[in-house]
């Protein structure tokens, strides 16, 4: 059984900024002759602690990338963001990628390659550590790093599952 992702959103009236991370031109060769289409991978994010990915498939690379952004806002997320950074570490792994995710000081940047950049910085974190580890595969990395995010959890919520203060959550 899969967990459900309690933190799924609803695009409605939210301004987006679009990111391309990676374009795959696919090669049909038929009798007669070549056929060329195009897939595109995309992230969308508010900045502030909402993203998405989508894949969109088209003959053309635009309407690929059209495709692929209103994928993406079909599959929103939000992100837990405490002053620039994210709550507690996290380690994700799909397929043969894997990502540790960390929380950095103020002022450090997002340390993160590549496809793992684009989400963490569309959904608005500015302090953060990031490894991509095993496969370099743009779709498995971003896919891995969506769950390591669905996994954070507030620190309102765990003092609230565990019972303890918001203080204690913090300082153990």
């Amino acid at each position: 059984m899969s967990k459900v992702s309690l933190n799924k959103v609803k695009a409605g009236e939210i301004e987006f900024k679009e990111k391309v991370v990676a374009i795959n031109r696919v090669v049909k060769t038929t009798k007669g002759g070549r056929a060329f289409s195009f897939s595109a991978l995309v992230v969308v994010g508010n900045e502030n602690g909402v993203v998405g990915h989508g894949l969109g498939k088209a003959k053309e690379v635009q309407q690929a990338i059209a495709k692929g952004i209103d994928d993406a806002k079909k599959n929103l997320i939000r992100v837990p963001v405490m002053k620039g950074t994210i709550p507690h570490d996290q380690w994700s792994k799909e397929g043969a990628a894997k990502v540790l995710i960390k929380p950095a000081a103020h002022g450090t940047g997002v340390i993160a390659g590549g496809s793992m950049r684009a989400v963490l910085e569309s959904a608005g974190l500015t302090d953060v550590l990031a490894k991509s580890l095993g496969s370099a595969n743009p779709h498995n990395v971003i896919k891995a790093t969506f769950k390591a995010l669905s996994l954070l959890r507030e620190p309102i919520a765990v003092s609230k599952d565990r019972r303890i203060p918001l203080k204690k959550v913090f300082n153990g």
